[in-house]
């Protein structure tokens, strides 16, 4: 447990920022008779163990699978592929990262140092041990129970292959003609991009699968290498870069029987991205869009011949986004989308919208017999803006009704009666788990994630004339005739990541570099999710949109908070990272240092789903769009200010999401100006740092950086 002599950065790298011990992963029984969930044995373990909490008389928890025990002590060993595979979903635990389960949730299915097993989720289960490893080829990826329970597709080398759940007749279905296929995997932009993370979808009745096949062919190679293990060969991976080609996708239907597949069929050239994909009893359903995304359509398939027929179609003049849980059907076959109408996002049933601009829908979380779940924030029609909160309502024809109570940050599970309400606030660190029956609270799941040994201050507000959504942070001794303070800046900025939660643990990195002695501002503003399209869309063609807003918010903050403008500094990650460069080469009058961690400085260097999405098809978009918002060129500095401000560039050499050449390239551009600055090379390091010291001594090397840049004692 930590101690007061325990230091913050310490801890939050060896807890992994508080997540480790927390449950996760939640899955709820149709009967609601228990809840499957995945957590590790303390607040320092990785290794996720896989519990049961069974419902059933009085509610008790009870572990099913333990990394330790089945691999019986031996380390674990992870393939290229898992490896990858862990990299696009941002998974930095160990263990048991993943399960999937039967209809009926009495099967568990997952993988463990590339090996398959089936746990039986049933207390007292009748199988002859709760949980078996089952003799098949690896190392095995993504393992998925059939419906009924009987069986198991698996995905190892590039092919599909479905074994008994008793670990009989094991066979390929779908295996790869050439080394650039794969059947039942997502490419590389629907795992990082598209929020699609599986290849393969199981028929409601088990009697066969939807399966994925990609070739990346005509996908660019690139090179990531070690630079500090020279004798290591460099890993040789398909990046499809904006304006590339990107891996060609088709989708078989293929019978159990082993009759033969069907492709099915659609307008590949024109809509080339499977956004989505689902097999409910209706039968399959598909989401696919056109390379700009400003077109997509609702397909309804039919397994046995391949056809399709339009179900529903949406056009955007600007960008279509993709949603959490949807398209999905009612039971009696209407179709669930999440979309944009009258300047808001809504939820539409067949073609009536169900919630009002009061909302702004992020995801959908269940389909129910007589009502949706879906997780809302206030939409611009909101009576109050409710700054940083996400809540769960229940939608049905006669109106909303709101899940959650209270100010925070709270998701939802459900599985017939029962719901688990996962929610965070501001007051308490961490996530509690509620289980609920018919809205009564009957559990709370076992969380054994550590307290931080610091507790944020944020105060929540709407900053400027754009209402920007902001959180500011003073250092925990500050007292008002203390003076004015040096300010950093702490933003996401961009699009997908909002920063501004009513949640505890959001803001404990920043509450932390404010206790050295700063006013930390954290600011959401144009293209951040949770508000309204009309927000999130101002950025197209112009990230650089979101400087300004950075811009206003400190300014507007600098009237009703104690911030020294005449030293303003700004951190941050990815998206972040660019901006704080942008920040410091384009706006040096407001900005006097600022660090840049795996940073995009060359947007033709980033992948295609999420590149032209925005700033559209290099070869056909205005040639002064990727040059404006680029911070490097081919002639060097894109659009840098005279004045010089000190800049540190962080980056992992391993990254194959934002490549090292990003950093290169920037600090290259940098000395052929005589612009001094700093890089700071992570070796082994991809887009996360999991590694604990790595984590810990970043926030003590910028500490330090910051404070010399801006003349701190």
């Amino acid at each position: 447990m930590p101690t007061e002599h325990l230091s913050f950065p310490r801890q939050h790298a060896r807890t992994q920022r508080f997540t480790l011990g927390a449950p996760r992963a939640f899955t709820v029984a149709p009967d609601g008779s228990r809840v499957v969930f995945l957590r590790s044995a303390s607040g320092t373990e990785r290794a996720q163990a896989l519990w049961v909490l069974d419902l059933e008389g009085e509610p008790h928890e009870r572990p099913v699978a333990d990394p330790a025990a089945l691999l019986a002590g031996a380390g674990e060993q992870l393939s290229a592929a898992e490896r990858a595979r862990r990299e696009r979903s941002r998974e930095g635990g160990a263990g048991i990262v993943g399960y999937a389960v039967d209809e009926a949730v009495e099967t568990a299915a997952f993988t463990l140092s590339g090996r398959l097993y089936v746990a039986d989720l049933r207390p007292g289960g009748t199988s002859p041990a709760p949980v078996r490893q089952l003799d098949v080829p690896g190392p095995v990826i993504d393992p998925r129970p059939s419906p009924d329970g009987r069986y198991v597709a698996y995905t190892v080398r590039g092919a599909l292959r479905v074994v008994a759940a008793d670990g009989g007749g094991d066979r390929a279905v779908a295996e790869p003609e050439a080394e650039s296929v794969t059947y039942g995997l997502a490419e590389f932009a629907a795992a990082e991009e598209m929020d699609r993370s599986r290849g393969f979808w199981w028929a409601p009745d088990s009697s066969a699968l939807l399966v994925e096949r990609a070739d990346d062919a005509p996908v660019a190679r690139w090179w990531i290498a070690d630079p500090a293990r020279p004798a290591a060969e460099p890993a040789r991976v398909a990046y499809p870069s904006a304006g590339t080609p990107n891996a060609e996708v088709r989708l078989f239907a293929y019978p159990l029987d082993g009759a033969g597949r069907t492709e099915i069929g659609w307008d590949r050239k024109r809509y080339p991205y499977l956004a989505r994909v689902g097999w409910d009893a209706h039968g399959p359903l598909l989401l696919v869009q056109s390379r700009d995304q400003r077109g997509q359509l609702y397909l309804a398939a039919d397994p046995a011949t391949g056809e399709t027929r339009m179900v529903h179609a949406d056009e955007d003049p600007r960008w279509l986004d993709l949603h959490a849980g949807a398209p999905a059907r009612t039971p009696d076959g209407r179709l669930v989308r999440i979309t944009d109408e009258g300047g808001a996002r809504v939820l539409a049933v067949g073609d009536r919208p169900l919630t009002s601009d009061a909302f702004h829908v992020r995801g959908l979380l269940d389909v129910g017999a007589d009502d949706l779940l879906v997780q809302v924030s206030a939409g611009p029609g909101a009576e109050e803006p409710e700054t940083g909160e996400i809540h769960v309502l229940r939608v049905n024809e006669l109106g909303t009704e709101r899940v959650s109570t209270g100010a925070g940050v709270h998701g939802a599970v459900r599985g017939g009666p029962v719901t688990v309400l996962v929610s965070s606030t501001l007051e308490r660190p961490g996530q509690r788990a509620r289980v609920l029956r018919e809205g009564e609270e009957i559990a709370v799941v076992t969380s054994h994630a550590e307290s931080p040994v610091i507790a944020p201050r944020p105060t929540l507000t709407r900053a400027g004339k754009s209402k920007i959504p902001a959180a500011v942070l003073l250092p925990s001794g500050y007292r008002e005739g203390d003076g004015p303070l040096p300010v950093l800046l702490d933003p996401y900025g961009g699009p997908h990541s909002q920063r501004v939660l009513a949640a505890h643990n959001a803001h404990l990195t920043s509450q932390w570099f404010a206790d050295q002695g700063f006013a930390v501002i954290v600011a959401d503003g144009r293209g951040s999710p949770g508000h309204s399209p009309a927000w999130e869309k101002a950025i197209r063609h112009e990230f650089t949109a979101t400087l300004d807003d950075q811009v206003e918010a400190v300014h507007a903050l600098a009237e009703e908070f104690p911030l020294d403008l005449s030293r303003v500094s700004i951190r941050g990650w990815s998206y972040g990272g660019y901006l704080s460069a942008l920040a410091v080469l384009r706006r040096p009058d407001v900005f006097h240092a600022g660090i840049a961690g795996a940073p995009v400085t060359d947007w033709r260097l980033y992948d295609t789903h999420y590149t032209e999405r925005y700033l559209g098809d290099p070869a056909e978009a205005d040639g002064e769009v990727y040059a404006r918002n680029s911070l490097v060129t081919d002639e060097g500095l894109s659009a840098a200010a005279a004045q010089h401000r000190p800049l540190m560039i962080v980056h992992g050499l391993a990254d194959d999401n934002v490549v090292a050449a990003h950093t290169l390239r920037l600090s290259s551009a940098l000395l052929a100006a005589g612009r001094p600055h700093e890089v700071l090379p992570l070796s082994g390091v991809t887009h996360m740092t999991p590694q604990e010291q790595v984590a810990e001594n970043l926030l003590l090397l910028q500490v330090d950086f910051l404070k010399r840049s801006l003349g701190m004692a």
